[in-house]
């Protein structure tokens, strides 16, 4: 979210490095026109409440002379009537202007390389060396099936397509990793845990930037409405797309104390996503869900640190890979490919050798104080008067189905079974491998 003040300032440039984005410049052409109405109806409304002020004198005067009074009176009407016709247009084209700044995505950061799309992105480091199997690897879903700890055809009898019903080890699999990671971030990278709701109100999901603009991405839940203290109230709520969102609205509409430093939480949540537009995309296996569960990283800080808590942050979802031994490259995404709210976006990709590629696990973003200005998140400066925004930053520490699979593709074995990687062991009652399971079977 933009302040209109800064927009009117800096409106060629905003749109020079919005363009970048990918965002058509004909947006804000009408915002001048839209601005200059806003701005003349405000002045004009004012200066006719000015002259009303002077005719309530005068009436008063005419009053306490006993003079006829009528025309001032029919006068100071018109003026009135006058005046809020025009705060309606004042505020008709107040409402306008925030719409459309509210769908502008945020400015990209000067480093941020130039691009259109994916294949502009670059790659800044690869990690890990790539397994070599002496039999054909297979992918995470064909693995899982035959072990018996994953089935599809169940979770969509239950739910619909897109999700997946986890057995035996693969479910103390999916838990071991959540308390892997939690272990990981808040004993050794400083992290307060926190167990946010997975139900959110539209202004928190406007805070951090899912509306308006992705709506059809959410699911929104139809509970018709809540019965309090003898009325019906209207029902608003979202199921989270990502802690990212009820976390970072901790603080929405506050001042924090930052004297101490950056303010750095961690959150397991489930997580739940409609994939509008995704039809035919990653319809196999546990690549794009419509519920998974995620541990996030999330942080307040002071403009002059984020760009240094930005790297800490990837550094700490890379720490999860590392440990968990998973071959990952850390992409820096262009212009073009970047996340609506993020002034600059890290992805780290995880190494699939069920399907020869590099898949997202994790995204890492520097967000500046786009998502800030919008939820209302400001800090006091040491020795300043008035508080500033503060920048917000998150990434997936990580996306545990996706870390899931990983595991599955890259530590599968000849005869079928997976090895746990070191790390995990101690999560999985020592357990070092997961072989085939008869768990729940029909007959």
């Amino acid at each position: 979210m933009y302040d209109l003040a800064f927009v009117r300032e800096n409106l060629p440039q905003l749109e020079e490095r919005l363009s970048l984005r990918g965002v058509d410049p004909s947006l804000l052409r009408g915002f001048s026109a839209l601005d200059a109405e806003r701005r003349t109806a405000i002045t004009e409304a004012e200066t006719l409440k000015a002259q009303r002020n002077s005719l309530a004198a005068e009436f008063g005067r005419l009053k306490r002379e006993g003079a006829e009074t009528s025309a001032v009176a029919a006068k100071t009407l018109a003026l009135k009537e006058k005046t809020e016709r025009l705060e309606a247009v004042a505020a008709a084209a107040d409402q306008k202007l925030r719409s459309l700044l509210a769908t502008l995505p945020n400015l990209p950061h000067q480093s941020v390389p130039v691009g259109t799309s994916e294949h502009e992105n670059v790659c800044e480091k690869t990690w890990g060396e790539i397994p070599s199997f002496d039999f054909p690897a297979k992918p995470h879903w064909e693995i899982g099936e035959q072990l018996g700890i994953l089935d599809f055809e169940r979770a969509a009898k239950i739910s619909g397509a897109r999700f997946v019903l986890q057995l035996g080890s693969g479910a103390r699999l999916e838990r071991a990793l959540t308390n892997f990671m939690l272990d990981l971030h808040t004993k050794e990278h400083g992290y307060v845990e926190v167990l946010p709701p997975s139900l959110v109100n539209s202004r928190s999901l406007f805070g951090t930037g899912q509306l308006p603009k992705f709506a059809e991405d959410l699911f929104h839940c139809d509970d018709k409405g809540s019965y309090v203290a003898g009325e019906f109230q209207e029902s608003d709520h979202w199921l989270i797309p990502t802690a990212e969102v009820p976390v970072t609205n901790i603080f929405r509409d506050e001042i924090i104390d930052l004297s101490n430093g950056s303010i750095s939480f961690t959150a397991w949540t489930p997580c739940f996503r409609s994939e509008a537009g995704s039809h035919g995309k990653d319809t196999r296996g546990m690549i794009r869900q419509h519920q998974f569960q995620k541990v996030e990283l999330v942080k307040f800080t002071r403009p002059e640190d984020s760009c240094a808590e930005h790297e800490a942050l990837t550094r700490h979802a890379e720490a999860v890979l590392e440990r968990l031994d998973l071959p990952y490259r850390r992409i820096l995404l262009c212009t073009g490919d970047m996340g609506f709210s993020s002034a600059k976006t890290y992805d780290l990709e995880v190494w699939l050798p069920g399907q020869q590629t590099y898949r997202e696990i994790s995204s890492c973003s520097n967000f500046e104080g786009f998502q800030a200005r919008r939820a209302n998140i400001r800090y006091r400066p040491a020795g300043a008067k008035k508080a500033e925004f503060v920048h917000t930053l998150n990434g997936s520490g990580l996306a545990i189905g996706r870390t899931y699979l990983a595991i599955l593709e890259n530590y599968q074995q000849a005869d079928g079974s997976v090895r746990i990687p070191e790390a995990l062991r101690p999560y999985m009652n020592g357990e070092p491998v997961i072989t085939r399971q008869s768990l729940g079977r029909a007959l």
